[in-house]
């Protein structure tokens, strides 16, 4: 296990982010200001994102702390077992790889929608 904290936003977190919510202001601080903290954004959620709010894909992808996940041939694949794009790049990414073995905690404002899913989830709603 690594201390490292590796922190997946799906669309409604990086929706919150833009809005205000502090505790996804919190987190980019964090992912930009300490070492061993990670906030990736799935570009399929990033563009769900900004269909909601136009104008937060811009916003995240220009913070230092995150990075934007490409949609690569693994994750296209992965993209048909979830009802959206949004949740199944998110999904994908939060799962285990070389880099991050224990996988990544899935940032929501919506953790309903995560419910029977193998992912762990940090609510934002709150």
């Amino acid at each position: 296990m690594s201390n490292a904290m590796h922190i997946v936003l799906d669309d409604t977190a990086m929706t919150a982010a833009g809005q205000g919510n502090i505790l996804a202001s919190r987190l980019i601080h964090r992912a930009h200001a300490e070492p061993g903290w990670f906030l990736y954004a799935p570009a399929c959620a990033l563009v769900e994102a900004d269909r909601a709010r136009p104008g937060t894909a811009e916003h995240l992808a220009a913070l230092p702390g995150i990075t934007v996940l490409d949609l690569d041939l693994s994750a296209a694949l992965a993209l048909a077992r979830q009802e959206t794009w949004a949740a199944a790049h998110s999904q994908f990414a939060a799962q285990p790889t070389p880099d991050r073995p224990d996988g990544a905690i899935i940032a929501t404002t919506s953790p309903k929608r995560w419910e029977g899913e193998p992912v762990r989830v940090l609510d934002l709603s709150t």
